[in-house]
Parts: C-alpha cells; structure tokens; sequence
C-alpha cells in the first residue's frame, strides 16, 4: 500500500480543541502545513461525544485549502478511542495519531479499526495516514518497530511532557533532557523511511527559546515540530524553509552530477566544495522541500 501524502511537507503541526468552534472553524488562515483536532487531552471527560459531533461536522463542511488534518484520538486505555476512529474515517480525515503508542502491537490495532471503518463508510482502503506519539521510555526505546509497524505509518512524534515525567525528570529548557530520545527517534523514522516531528513549546512568552529549540532539532534532521500557538508558524516556516543559497547550490550540485556520472566522473567541484555522488540525494531532497515550500519552481525535483 502506497500513499502519495505520506511524505508532504509537514513542517508545522498546530493543535487545536475539537471543542472549540472558534478555534477548529478557520485555522487554515495561519498556514500551517497540518492541524491538529485533538479528541485527546484537550476535552474533558464528558465532553467527549460533543468533541466528536463538532469534528465530524468541521471534517465534512470546513474547506482547510489543503491544508492537513490530523486528529489525536484518546488512547487504546480509554473506552472512548474505537469510536474517535469511526468519527474520523467518516468524516474524512486524512492522519490519525495515536496517542502514548509504546509498540508496532499498537498500530496494528489503531490500524485494523481504520480498515474496518474505510469499509463500513466507502472509503478507499489505505486513504487513512497513521502516526504514532511517543510518550515514554518504552515507546521511545520501540520507535523503529513502530515506524515499520504499518505502510499507512507516516512517522513519530515526541511528547515531552508525558516522556520527562516517565523519566523522572521534568522539561527544563535546555533540552538536554529529551536529546537521547530526539536522537534515538530520529535515527529510527530514517532507518524506517517515515517522518519524524518533535515535541510542543509552550512556553508562549519565550520566543526566542522556540527559536533556539527549533533551530537545534531542524540540525538534528527533524522534519517538523507540533505547535500549540499560530504565533510560532512563521518561525518553523522560516527555518524548516531552504534558504536561496541553499537551493543555489543544490541546484548546481544535481545538475553536476547529472552531467558528470554518465561521463564516469565521480568526484568533482561545485563552488570550490568537493562533491562526490553520496551529495545527490541530500540536495534533491532540498529542492523537493523548497519546491513545496512555494519558494523553487525549477524541474530538478
């Protein structure tokens, strides 16, 4: 099963309370790259069948002008997350995440209920996205089998808050407290092919704290972060974007070796760099983000 959005841009990822018509009625005027409806933490306990009418009704009426809608269902301990499913495929949602998933047992039942409703509501099988949040050591120390746990599997997602408390230990923000999962998530989504996005910022009064914090996982090779405030999409946009020169030179480096290699040519100069073809593939994948970005029109992609 192939699905041809499994690997779009998502840089940024915005939550938002299902309950709250205000909130989930035109969150696409922001321009984040996903939202995400959240049936989970976000709604209270009773409130849970309400949270679900709205998002039924938002997923079926509201035009999000492309951009993706992800919804948190309540966890597999929960009596609530088998009909979150059902409300979700009917109404069309394109990921579901699955909240404090700890191993690939977990997507393979959030993934047989999503079968069952593709079939019951005529969607088309496979069109549901999964993605999986990683809340604690155990999940953390699973993540490669939960990347290779489904094809539908888009990627991971860190959850600090609830990870730091497994740890016994609190975000103090350095970050030093979340690099070995960062690292250890990251190495799995790309081990596995899928997506890896990092954990909230809330700290809403710190904004060059986020700045810092999403320079340093964008180094890490993160492909984007959940948001809790439209006030940060800018910053993620701007630094999960390819830069002009960047692109520039990816340019040049796919146009040389395309040139090169059929001549037997496997190492060679661009911009007085030395560039051989393990260089391909990285700056192919700068112009596919760029390109997706709305910042490169060329046809190197």
């Amino acid at each position: 099963m192939s699905h041809p959005d499994k690997k779009r841009l998502r840089r940024s990822m915005m939550f938002l309370n299902c309950q709250k018509p205000a909130l989930i009625k035109d969150p696409y005027i922001y321009q984040p790259d996903s939202i995400m409806l959240d049936l989970e933490d976000a709604v209270a306990e009773n409130q849970k069948d309400a949270a679900r009418f709205s998002l039924y009704h938002a997923l079926r009426e509201i035009d999000y002008r492309g951009v993706e809608r992800v919804v948190r269902i309540n966890g597999l301990d929960t009596p609530h997350w088998k009909e979150d499913i059902r409300v979700c495929v009917a109404g069309g949602a394109d990921v579901i995440r699955i909240p404090k998933c700890t191993c690939g047992a977990d997507v393979h039942t959030v993934e047989r209920d999503v079968l069952a409703a593709e079939r019951e509501f005529g969607r088309e099988e496979g069109s549901t996205l999964l993605m999986a949040a990683l809340e604690s050591c155990y999940g953390v120390l699973n993540c490669l089998e939960i990347c290779k746990a489904s094809d539908r599997l888009i990627g991971v997602a860190l959850s600090g808050g609830d990870y730091t408390r497994d740890l016994q230990t609190g975000i103090t923000g350095t970050g030093v407290e979340l690099t070995g999962a960062r690292q250890h998530m990251i190495i799995a989504a790309r081990a596995a092919g899928v997506q890896c996005f990092d954990t909230v910022f809330t700290n809403l009064g710190d904004m060059e704290g986020f700045r810092r914090e999403t320079e340093t996982i964008h180094m890490m090779g993160f492909d984007g972060k959940s948001l809790v405030n439209p006030r940060q999409i800018p910053i993620v946009h701007e630094i999960f974007t390819p830069k002009e020169k960047d692109i520039i030179f990816a340019e040049k480096v796919v146009q040389e070796i395309d040139s090169k290699k059929a001549q037997g040519i496997g190492v060679f100069t661009v911009d007085g760099k030395m560039i051989d073809i393990a260089f391909y593939d990285g700056a192919k994948r700068t112009l596919m983000l760029a390109k997706a970005a709305g910042v490169y029109g060329g046809n190197l992609v």
